[in-house]
């Protein structure tokens, strides 16, 4: 009896008709990596300083600017503190010598270096004893991933991949306006959550969507550009900041493309192996038909003789991914490269916002240094295998973040240079481990393994701001440090996992802890594998186990 995949070779397994699909979904990927890293621009922290009426009434009456009040604020780092003895007598429009007198916390705001431009460090006074609440704003975004990469994955095993993009696309344009408008910080971050849920849930059933409706030897590729265009979206991140200056309207415009992708509810079809995984048959058939009418292919096959052949993941548990000792070690090993690379990544992007020069600039240069990624391993994964091109782009970044922090101040340019290595090399960790991740894993406990090591990722993600900011407090660099040792260790430990390349996938737990038992096919080919990050659903036949 025939198979979907079988049907698919006549139907066209990367058409005319996949590619217009692929296209589609590709465009809905792009708002997400604004979603990710808008905080480097919505929640710019300015040079502040103290606030205190009897300096803002001779400012007003001497015609100042709130930036020359600045040389009224305690030498030294005074963000946070100020003299305790200002008064209007002892101020003129010449200013006033106060250099030794006593200083208190700041009691009355702030005062902030940031004419013209509005984040929500400066709304929301975020600054000194309040400055961790900065790294809420990125860490809810990171507990609704979490959350949205589960659910959408149960989700649309249960109801569709269309119906689930759907829905989760309109969650994201509701809280993303929620976001917006907010009375509060704390209402901020109650709706950040729900914003990366939706988001998450969303990027996550259009990438099932589009690896379920291409052939088997199209998947990686698919799966590799598909993550390609979150670099993409990069790109327009900082042009959107530099034109709109109130973080509340960049919060607007990043949403606002969320809008249009609801009339994809037109433009999209549902997964036919999911239709025909549910026994919608008839649906399923009438999928299949487009795809060869817009191919311009002709079927011969009995489409009544599509059937659902999945995998019987039941059975399957968190202890079988630490029982053996293999399992275990990949299981390790996985676990702390999806970490490590959410926590580098994210840090080398945020800490644009706060280590000076022109951050617009800064942003375009090193985000145009992913773009080669995603070639770099489509040329190598085939020639080289995977472990080694995996583990020399995680030490790589590492080593770029360590070399980094030796540079001088006053060489921007080759520190940017450096940086663009770190973000290269972290890029392309971060789009390999999410197919070596399938690969050493067997047939039965596949999707929970890369649904359990990719958590890590979202965790990572609720970690990085708070490594960063907080650290870059004590020393600038010694977040940098952090990274770059995480980096190096994760490529050391990387080396440790078996090449993957050229073999079958394995079927069994016995098959990855005795791998010599199982040679009798040695030039084989890769087989299907799972390509989604965070909560994958797709198996290797394309279809959907439970998560």
């Amino acid at each position: 009896m025939s198979t979907f995949d079988d049907i698919l070779e006549e139907a066209g397994t990367f058409g005319r008709y996949q590619k217009r699909i692929f296209a589609l979904l590709c465009l809905a990927a792009m708002p997400w990596s604004g979603v990710y890293v808008g905080i480097v621009f919505q929640g710019f922290t300015p040079d502040h300083w103290c606030r205190h009426p009897a300096v803002e009434r001779v400012r007003e009456g001497c015609g100042w600017r709130p930036r020359d009040t600045r040389a009224l604020a305690p030498p030294g780092d005074s963000r946070c503190r100020g003299y305790e003895r200002w008064n209007g007598t002892r101020l003129t429009c010449d200013g006033a010598n106060l250099t030794g007198d006593p200083t208190v916390p700041c009691s009355h705001g702030w005062v902030y270096d940031y004419e013209g431009r509005r984040s929500f460090v400066t709304e929301f006074d975020l600054v000194c004893a309040d400055a961790w609440l900065v790294d809420m704003y990125q860490a809810t975004l990171n507990v609704g991933f979490l959350g949205g990469s589960f659910a959408s994955g149960y989700l649309a095993d249960r109801f569709g991949r269309k119906l689930v993009f759907l829905l989760c696309n309109l969650l994201a344009i509701i809280s993303g306006v929620l976001v917006a408008v907010a009375p509060n910080y704390i209402a901020v971050l109650v709706f950040r959550i729900l914003y990366g849920f939706g988001v998450k849930g969303q990027w996550v059933a259009g990438f099932v969507l589009i690896t379920e409706l291409v052939g088997v030897e199209h998947r990686k590729t698919v799966g590799i550009i598909f993550q390609f265009f979150f670099s993409v979206g990069l790109m327009f991140l900082p042009l959107v900041a530099y034109l709109i200056t109130d973080w509340r309207w960049i919060q607007v415009a990043i949403t606002a493309p969320y809008i249009l992708f609801m009339s994809y509810y037109w433009l999209i079809p549902e997964s036919p192996r999911w239709l025909l995984s549910q026994n919608y048959s008839k649906k399923a058939a009438e999928v299949t038909k487009a795809i060869a009418k817009e191919n311009k292919k002709t079927l011969t096959k009995n489409i009544e003789s599509l059937k659902d052949e999945r995998v019987d993941s039941a059975k399957a548990s968190l202890m079988d991914l630490v029982r053996t000792p293999k399992m275990r070690k990949h299981t390790f090993i996985l676990s702390f490269s999806w970490f490590t690379c959410a926590v580098v990544y994210a840090g080398l992007i945020m800490i644009l916002g706060i280590q000076g020069g022109n951050v617009y600039m800064d942003f375009v240069v090193t985000g145009l240094v992913e773009f080669p990624a995603a070639f770099f391993i489509l040329v190598t994964i085939e020639r080289v295998g995977r472990r080694w091109p995996y583990a020399v782009a995680n030490v790589g970044s590492g080593l770029a973040c360590l070399i980094a922090v030796f540079v001088p101040d006053d060489m921007h340019w080759f520190k940017i240079a450096v940086a663009c290595v770190g973000r290269l090399g972290i890029t392309m960790a971060f789009e390999m481990v999410t197919f070596v991740n399938a690969e050493l894993y067997p047939t039965f406990v596949r999707n929970l393994g890369v649904a359990v090591c990719s958590t890590l990722s979202d965790v990572g993600g609720i970690f990085a701001p708070f490594l960063l900011y907080r650290l870059a407090v004590i020393w600038m660099a010694l977040p940098i440090i952090i990274f770059g040792f995480l980096a190096i260790i994760a490529g050391g430990l990387v080396l440790l996992l078996p090449e993957t390349k050229g073999m079958p996938l394995p079927e069994t737990i016995d098959d990855i802890e005795h791998p010599d038992r199982n040679k009798e096919d040695p030039i084989a080919g890769p087989q299907q594998i799972n390509l989604l990050p965070s909560v994958p659903s797709i198996r290797e036949d394309g279809e959907n186990g439970p998560c």
